[in-house]
């Protein structure tokens, strides 16, 4: 039975847009400075296309160059649109040479819209009994379905979603999909400009539609209409007719519809290879050779040359490994094997292999170590093998016992060898492999370095997974660790549920890889002037991270118990008072429920925001804004706030803790964030409100150790201080030098007036400056956090530059330098790439423009403080003192102090924070102590 016919037609910008702006704040760039988001997830999802839907014949549909008879019958048709922003002009060649190597035709008719392209070919293969996919995100669209035509819409949260013509309606709320163009003529469309009929939002304009059919007919009876409505439409007649033309797509555009064109057949591989290696795609083109040609793309590579180490001793009767032997590894024109490179993996699983191994390794300067575990948590893993590797292509795999006592002895046979301090070491995210090694005894030592941490260094912004890395830095695609278990959301095997003989491959390339990626990346930061930053900043920190999560946190939960309660009893009082402001029960937690309410019933704007799809937007920055429009938006945005404390920290955090320890054991993810800031996750400390009662209500649960203090220890206005080194404005080094209240010296230079005179509001006014400038903020955003108008901010922020000079200045040189470089960097070195600075997009070049400002500031405080914790743990060893740093959030500090070490302790830790960087301004601490967290800050 033949296949049946199924063509795919895509429109080109409309996914060329959604994938460039996904990406937006973290685009993806390659080693040229190339912005390649809009390529990268254009091909993905084309792959995802044509991998799940198995289309028969396959179009994509551009927009013409030049103007539209669109644009000749209207010229502000999507005239206030932003222009394309750069990086998508700079790549559309790059799209449209990859379609071409796929074999897709490129679908483009001077004069018309892709829409319009689409909508012909549509109608034209529908009326020969084809079944088409529009693949688009666009709801005009909507007027074309009907028999054989579908809408395919990407979801924003991923997938697809089928929309036939039950479900436009359905959608939409009408009756016939020939409804959509009088729904677009009568509500108009804003991002293409078209002016509908002013004041009819989707609602009216589908209830109008429900009781008139058409637009013809509801002008045709407007004096079934009442009050503004009727004048409205009445007087907006011509305005409504035009947007339906405007809305209606074409399907009479020159341009036949040639099946056999449209044939999907087989890409053009080396095609593809060439341009995926210049945008630097390092595993696309093995995606598409896997799926084109399965068996060709597991193909065997040439024999690898095995190396006998162990001349001496007996050849072991055990699987012996070369990637170029496996057929489970894919290789492909841009994915080379290790057959250049002489690859032998063994498994070493017998106690003289052990001792073997172990003296060879003994007699080598660096080794890379990786282990095999059970859990990604470090803290509830166990050991399931050990890899290493001393020379590129040679790597061995120990396993371990499940047996407690046989594992020890296995550890402890290598324990001499990790502990030694002469040998360096390097790791793929070290810092876990040193605290699972640390469950069994084992302190790793020696010059300790990590390939994650290296790239995190050098492109701070892009991936540092070892997968990711091989693909780039070698060419190689490593086994991935769901070959050997299954992918997440199905049934997954545990490491250690499988054989050493399944295991050793994947665990000795990890070892291998980490080694010849070092080899590549320390020359790589030599180059680029990063090796400072990484030897003195990032490593320093790895060990005191590894103590500080192993130490973990103690709660106390009967305090998290009371709070609990405490909370959801204040939530359902917020509740009743929120249905009572609003005069009716709804379900809070659901933002279209709470949009209707907002916006419908109580008409806090009168312009309210909307999604693509319809639904009021009531996201917190909205709800900020709308605060003081009506008493309900302050107490809905009040009971989230709390229904988050509630489900993010007060009752799961007593969930987190860990049975074997008794405490909870966040983890510090040092290679994140692109500004160099530590983040923390399993809970995430850094989210927890500083200043609001709420938040203090869980700090409290944070307790010292038995015979303990808490000590709090926190950079007092790090960044201002920064900005005052940074810009060297002489007032603002002076209010520092001679120890001011820098808010209330602000206040007075910019009012004019003593400093004795300066009130409390005006101090508030002048803190809010003090800290948004050095954000870059706007007017606008100034006068949103403030309460005040524009006028108002602006005045604030012309006096502040007047005020500070210098501050203006520094601004003004960091966007410079930012583009001319591309980039800006902290006092010690840190880089923030920045390929957005010199977009022509308003929005996008605003965003960079505000990183570059703050990028140097905040950054340099991450280094600051890593650099204390480095010294404080540094000075805790060598004056063997036995209190534990438990926690760094943000500027802060937290310890565990015995009560006979406090005096001591905080001496140690106020001097070593205090002088981790030389600057023109004393940097200041301020140390606090208690029971617990909230009474020391």
């Amino acid at each position: 039975m033949p296949t049946p016919t199924k063509l795919f037609l895509i429109d080109a910008y409309a996914l060329i847009y959604r994938s460039y702006y996904a990406f937006i704040r973290n685009p993806r760039i390659n080693s040229k400075g190339q912005n390649t988001s809009a390529v990268l997830g254009f091909v993905n999802t084309l792959e995802e296309v044509i991998g799940r839907e198995q289309p028969t014949h396959l179009g994509v549909a551009f927009d013409p160059a030049g103007r539209t008879f669109r644009h000749e019958v209207y010229p502000d048709y999507k005239a206030q649109r932003e222009k394309t922003p750069e990086d998508i002009l700079t790549v559309v060649p790059y799209i449209k040479a990859i379609v071409q190597a796929y074999h897709i035709p490129l679908l483009e008719v001077p004069g018309f819209e892709a829409d319009d392209v689409i909508g012909t070919l549509a109608t034209e293969a529908a009326r020969q009994g084809i079944d088409v996919y529009m693949m688009t995100p666009d709801k005009d669209y909507g007027q074309l379905v009907g028999d054989h035509v579908w809408m395919y819409r990407p979801r924003h949260s991923g997938g697809f979603e089928l929309m036939g013509a039950a479900e436009v309606v359905a959608k939409y709320g009408l009756s016939s999909t020939g409804q959509v163009i009088d729904l677009l003529g009568l509500m108009g469309d804003s991002a293409d400009n078209i002016p509908g009929c002013p004041g009819v939002g989707e609602k009216t304009a589908v209830r109008l539609l429900s009781e008139f059919g058409d637009i013809d007919n509801l002008l045709a009876h407007t004096d079934r209409l009442k009050g503004a409505l009727r004048r409205r439409v009445e007087e907006h007649a011509e305005d409504i007719r035009f947007s339906r033309f405007l809305a209606t797509i074409k399907t009479d555009v020159p341009i036949e519809l040639r099946l056999d064109e449209l044939a999907c057949t087989e890409p053009d591989l080396e095609a593809l290879g060439r341009l995926f290696d210049e945008l630097e795609f390092r595993s696309l083109l093995r995606k598409v050779t896997e799926r084109v040609r399965p068996t060709a793309a597991k193909g065997h590579a040439p024999q690898a040359v095995q190396l006998d180490l162990f001349a001496a001793a007996a050849a072991p009767e055990k699987p012996i490994f070369s990637t170029a032997d496996d057929p489970s590894v894919a290789t492909t024109p841009a994915l080379r094997a290790f057959d250049e490179i002489r690859c032998h993996y063994e498994l070493i699983d017998t106690e003289d292999d052990r001792q073997c191994i172990y003296q060879y390794l003994r007699t080598r300067p660096l080794l890379a170590f990786d282990t095999e575990t059970t859990s990604v948590e470090p803290m509830r893993a166990r050991l399931v093998g050990m890899s290493f590797c001393a020379e590129p292509g040679v790597a061995y795999y120990v396993p371990v016992p499940a047996d407690e006592g046989e594992a020890q002895h296995v550890v402890d046979t290598f324990r001499p060898l990790l502990e030694d301090s002469a040998i360096a070491k390097v790791g793929q995210n070290i810092k876990y492999d040193m605290i699972v090694i640390g469950h069994y005894g084992v302190r790793l030592a020696g010059p300790l370095h990590d390939t994650m941490l290296a790239h995190y260094v050098l492109q701070p912004e892009l991936r540092h997974n070892m997968d990711y890395l091989a693909e780039v830095y070698l060419g190689y695609r490593t086994i991935h660790i769901d070959e050997l278990i299954g992918t997440r959301g199905k049934p997954q095997r545990n490491m250690a549920e499988l054989s050493p003989a399944e295991v050793y491959r994947y665990a000795a390339e990890d070892a291998d890889v980490t080694l010849q990626l070092w080899q590549v990346l320390q020359e790589e930061l030599r180059r680029q002037g990063m090796e400072q930053l990484y030897l003195e900043v990032e490593m320093p920190l790895v060990p005191v991270l590894v103590d500080m999560e192993s130490a973990g946190v103690r709660l106390d939960t009967e305090a998290l118990g009371q709070t609990s309660q405490l909370f959801n009893a204040r939530l359902s009082q917020i509740e009743e008072q929120i249905y009572d402001a609003a005069g009716t029960r709804f379900n809070i937690a659901s933002p279209r429920q709470v949009g209707e309410i907002l916006f419908e019933r109580l008409r806090v704007d009168d312009r309210p925001r909307k999604t693509k799809t319809g639904q009021y937007v009531t996201n917190e920055e909205v709800l900020e804004s709308l605060r003081t429009k009506h008493p309900v938006v302050g107490l809905i945005l009040d009971h989230r706030g709390l229904k988050k404390l509630v489900g993010t920290y007060v009752d799961a955090l007593p969930q987190l803790i860990n049975p074997a320890t008794g405490r909870v054991h966040t983890s510090f993810n040092q290679a994140v964030t692109a500004t160099g800031r530590l983040s923390s996750s399993g809970p995430n400390l850094q989210n927890i409100p500083v200043r609001d009662a709420d938040g203090k209500e869980i700090r409290k649960a944070f307790i010292a150790d038995d015979g303990c203090r808490f000590l709090s220890a926190d950079y007092s206005q790090v960044e201002l201080r920064l900005m005052a080194h940074l810009s060297q404005d002489a007032h603002l080094v002076e209010a520092f030098l001679s120890d001011q209240d820098i808010h209330a010296a602000t206040a007075a230079r910019i009012y004019g007036i003593p400093i004795d005179e300066v009130t409390r509001d005006m101090r508030r006014k002048a803190k809010t400056a003090n800290f948004g400038i050095i954000y870059g903020i706007s007017a606008f955003g100034l006068a949103e956090r403030m309460g005040v108008s524009r006028a108002e901010a602006r005045e604030l922020i012309e006096g502040y530059f007047a005020t500070y000079p210098g501050v203006k200045a520094y601004m003004d040189r960091c966007i410079a330098q930012a583009r001319e470089q591309g980039y800006v960097t902290t006092l010690m070195g840190r880089k923030r790439y920045l390929p957005d600075i010199n977009s022509r997009n308003a929005t996008v070049r605003g965003y960079a423009e505000r990183n570059a400002i703050n990028a140097p500031i905040q950054g340099t405080a991450a280094d600051i403080i890593k650099v204390a914790m480095a010294r404080i743990s540094r000075r805790f060893r060598e004056e063997g003192l036995r209190a534990k740093m438990l926690l760094q959030v943000h500027d802060e500090l937290n310890f565990s102090v015995p009560l006979d070490e406090c005096e001591r302790v905080e001496a140690i830790v106020v001097s070593e924070m205090e002088g981790a960087a030389a600057l023109c301004v004393p940097l200041r601490v301020d140390a606090g102590w208690g029971d617990n967290w909230l009474q020391a800050h």
